[in-house]
């Protein structure tokens, strides 16, 4: 799979945001009510960006700065946003890619942070996420008071800072 930054207007980023909205609504009745504008998702305050397989979409995922809030953001908090894979696609690693992807950028952007809002309902995006070191974290967003809704975070570490980076190379 390739990715490739083309912003949360382009018409393929538009096609699987709507497919996202649809698999919203047969999973809990209705769209994403939250917020989103284009412009969220420009660089440097966010990024969106679209996995494509043989040249045809099929994964896509955003992340929009954050700052400090009532709800308990945090200044240098980036929120991950319209994580999505097509369904004769998954099972494939794209989400994951998508992920770890949306990850180093927002560390290349200066985010500390990257948290998510997601939903009982979607156990499989619980576990990829839980999978790759997020955890549970105080309810935010949109949906803060709904019950289905599962706020997670995970702290970003910048690469030469992690665990077995050679720090010669800096």
């Amino acid at each position: 799979m390739e990715i490739r930054t083309t912003g949360f207007g382009h018409p393929d980023a538009q096609q699987l945001a709507a497919d996202v909205q649809q698999e919203y609504v047969r999973r809990y009745g209705d769209g994403d009510q939250t917020a989103i504008r284009t412009d969220h998702f420009d660089p440097p305050a966010g990024l969106f960006v679209i996995g494509y397989q043989d040249g045809r979409p099929v994964a896509c995922g955003g992340w929009r700065a954050k700052e400090r809030d009532a709800d308990g953001l945090r200044d240098g908090d980036a929120e991950l946003k319209r994580m999505y894979v097509v369904p004769e696609a998954r099972g494939q690693g794209h989400a994951r890619a998508v992920l770890r992807h949306l990850e180093d950028t927002a560390v290349a952007a200066g985010r500390t942070r990257l948290v998510l809002e997601t939903g009982t309902l979607q156990p499989e995006a619980i576990a990829l996420y839980t999978s790759e070191g997020y955890a549970e974290i105080r309810k935010f967003g949109y949906y803060k008071d709904h019950e289905q809704s599962v706020c997670m975070g995970k702290e970003l570490v910048p690469a030469a800072a992690a665990p077995g980076a050679d720090l010669r190379q800096l």
